[in-house]
């Protein structure tokens, strides 16, 4: 079993940034593929962007590409979101979920979440 904790949210005006990151633990977390999603009140869970357990084949939502850039420390077992250029809309709950590489990109595991807030 993987266990995921984020943090670095908080609140933020518009064109600000912040770096979320996602500690993992109980497993080999280099064998787990990473991704971000995130929650905006009275949405569905959404897709944010993923990264392959190697750190490579980086993959983005379209409406935060260019904007956001994940990455990821295997040494520290930890995973980040950059976030830039914020927009009010990126407004949401973040999740962290992993997969072990066997998966794909089918996360079993999933974080408790961070709080991002975008002041306009």
């Amino acid at each position: 079993q993987v266990q995921l904790v984020e943090s670095g949210g908080g609140l933020v005006q518009a064109g600000g940034s912040l770096r979320l990151s996602c500690a993992a633990s109980g497993r080999t977390v280099s064998n787990y593929n990473m991704g971000w999603f995130r929650q905006a009140p009275g949405k569905e869970r959404g897709f944010v962007a993923r990264i392959s357990r190697s750190g490579g084949n980086p993959l983005y939502a379209d409406n935060v590409k260019g904007r956001f850039t994940i990455s990821r420390d295997n040494a520290k077992n930890t995973v980040y979101l950059q976030m830039n250029s914020l927009k009010p809309e990126d407004t949401a709950v973040y999740y962290c979920g992993s997969s072990h590489y066997t998966r794909g990109y089918d996360y079993n595991y999933w974080g408790q979440g961070t709080q991002v807030t975008v002041s306009s």
